[in-house]
């Protein structure tokens, strides 16, 4: 009995604690793994976005070029020439708008070392339009072309060099 009295009433009658509740902070390693990845995906699709809304543009003419190549020979060089011309004037700053004939196609050579507009078969899309009996090589004609439109700068970087 002596032995009880040392431990005493209020020791036997305790209740069992249980350890306190596993806290959501700080997180498993596991967690901020998923976390980056989360971060990482997200950051992925919006740069893919962007990519390709910057793009849309190059993409529209490309696919308004390769409906063109359907055309009749007479009228392909006439819907090519409307074409360039609604590239430049929708990609270029505004004051490319007014670019007709010869300007026209020196402006279309910039990207090019060789100058194909102006002295090779591009210079067919000053005349041929206007022509019934024009002869133009309109394999080498829609290539050009599609070499041109390829090399649209991004419409970001056209938008802030005009400003």
């Amino acid at each position: 009995m002596a032995q009880n009295s040392r431990m005493g009433p209020d020791l036997l009658l305790k209740d069992i604690h249980l350890p306190d509740a596993v806290g959501y902070w700080p997180l498993a390693p596991g967690w901020w793994l998923l976390l980056g990845l989360l971060v990482l995906l997200i950051t992925i699709i919006y740069l893919s976005w962007r990519f390709w809304k910057r793009h849309s543009m190059r993409r529209l003419a490309i696919a308004r070029l390769d409906e063109l190549v359907k055309l009749p020979e007479q009228q392909l060089a006439a819907a090519l020439s409307r074409l360039l011309r609604q590239a430049v004037i929708s990609h270029f700053p505004p004051d490319h708008a007014g670019l007709s004939g010869q300007k026209l196609l020196e402006f279309l050579d910039r990207p090019f070392a060789e100058r194909p507009f102006t002295t090779g078969v591009g210079c067919s899309l000053l005349d041929a339009p206007y022509r019934v009996d024009a002869q133009v090589d309109t394999v080498a004609l829609v290539a050009l072309c599609r070499r041109w439109l390829k090399k649209l700068p991004p419409q970001n970087q056209v938008q802030r060099r005009g400003r």
